[in-house]
């Protein structure tokens, strides 16, 4: 079987080696909810301490996004409206840019005691109410979750993504430009770097030249058939 696809790989490759690098049409692959929030608890929950969950709710244009935090004392739940503004991932760059569109909302929290339950509602009030400003990408800036450029929420998964030899070289052969969001469903638009994709699967066995690709017996035929 490995031998069967690097025949086939070579000769696809060989009617694109004219094309350039990247297919030119952009397709569409769409991701599941699921999918999306697996791929949040692996590269990014599982990597910050303060971090218990980071999931969101795809819909239409936008998300909602949870964020159980746990950091002194403080357990607390937050969510917020997210639109998805730029993501672009390939084996340099892994960044997803969001724009806030809600206030932060506390979905439920405890605290270590009334005084810190006192200071956490005061500075919610004092951000929300009398800077008319959110705390959400300050916080979040502060653990080193994302960083905040021009009112905008940059995750860049390039420091956890960036080490993992599988995920370069699958990124290596798959450019996302852009995605769109959709009821449950993540699109993703890119292009498929057939080159890279073609010599992946011609180095897991070396093609026998030997072997005459037109070659077809008579039983190959009728089997065929």
């Amino acid at each position: 079987m490995p031998t069967l696809l690097s025949k086939i790989a070579n000769k696809i490759s060989k009617i694109y080696q004219k094309a350039g690098d990247f297919i030119e049409e952009e397709r569409e692959f769409p991701l599941s909810q699921v999918f999306l929030n697996a791929t949040f608890k692996r590269y990014v929950t599982d990597n910050v301490k303060i971090l218990e969950d980071l999931h969101a709710d795809l819909h239409d244009d936008w998300l909602r996004l949870y964020a159980t935090l746990n950091v002194k004392g403080l357990h607390a739940t937050l969510s917020v409206d997210l639109k998805l503004i730029q993501m672009e991932m390939n084996k340099d760059i892994q960044l997803i840019v969001f724009e806030q569109i809600s206030d932060t909302q506390v979905v439920e929290a405890s605290y270590k005691n009334f005084f810190q339950k006192v200071a956490a509602n005061g500075f919610l009030f004092f951000y929300q109410k009398v800077l008319n400003r959110d705390p959400l990408g300050m916080i979040l800036e502060k653990f080193e979750v994302i960083k905040v450029k021009d009112d905008l929420l940059h995750l860049d998964l390039n420091r956890w993504l960036g080490k993992l030899k599988s995920v370069m070289d699958t990124l290596s052969k798959v450019h996302v430009n852009h995605a769109v969001l959709r009821e449950a469903e993540l699109v993703v638009l890119g292009n498929v770097n057939l080159m890279a994709l073609f010599n992946k699967v011609n180095d897991v066995e070396d093609i026998d030249d030997d072997l005459a690709d037109d070659n077809v017996t008579p039983i190959q035929q009728k089997q065929e058939k």
